[in-house]
């Protein structure tokens, strides 16, 4: 992809794709494809699994399961429930990464997509009603003081005994 001549959020997509390199791509909505399609073109080893903006869902589970999805003009067209399985079901079969441009006319909120355990990243300056939510496998579940066993009863049986 010509990044001089990409809108902001092709060149915005396109830096998430080249920071994860991916070996498993997948796209839904036509800025997600304008991105993937070329970047799969100039590293033929990878592989790219597309799904229909109209039902997404049906090219779910692919034979690999993508290390980033890129989702775009998508959840402006489906309903609530049928966007919360498709971002569900990348989740759950294990895609390391999200990305999802959302328009504020989606019927999503913020909250909507902090359930999901995607992150708000970014509003884009050239058009505020694009906002950028990520899901990142490695993070978004941080690691927390009282999750660990100094904080569970009986530390000093931990290995020794099963019960």
């Amino acid at each position: 992809m010509n990044l001089a001549n990409a809108t902001p959020q092709a060149a915005l997509l396109a830096d998430i794709v080249a920071g994860s390199q991916p070996t498993t791509l997948a796209c839904c909505g036509d800025t997600a494809r304008s991105v993937a399609e070329p970047w799969c073109q100039r590293h033929p080893d990878r592989r790219l699994l597309r799904l229909s903006a109209d039902a997404p869902d049906l090219g779910l589970p692919g034979d690999r399961v993508p290390d980033l999805a890129l989702v775009t003009e998508t959840l402006e067209r489906l309903p609530r429930e049928t966007g919360a399985l498709l971002l569900g079901q990348l989740r759950n079969y294990g895609t390391r990464e999200i990305a999802v441009l959302v328009h504020a006319s989606a019927p999503w909120t913020f909250t909507d997509f902090l359930g999901l355990g995607f992150r708000r990243q970014a509003r884009l300056p050239s058009d505020p009603d694009l906002t950028l939510y990520s899901y990142n496998l490695d993070s978004y579940n941080h690691t927390r003081t009282w999750n660990n066993p100094e904080h569970w009863a009986n530390p000093h049986m931990w290995g020794k005994a099963w019960w």
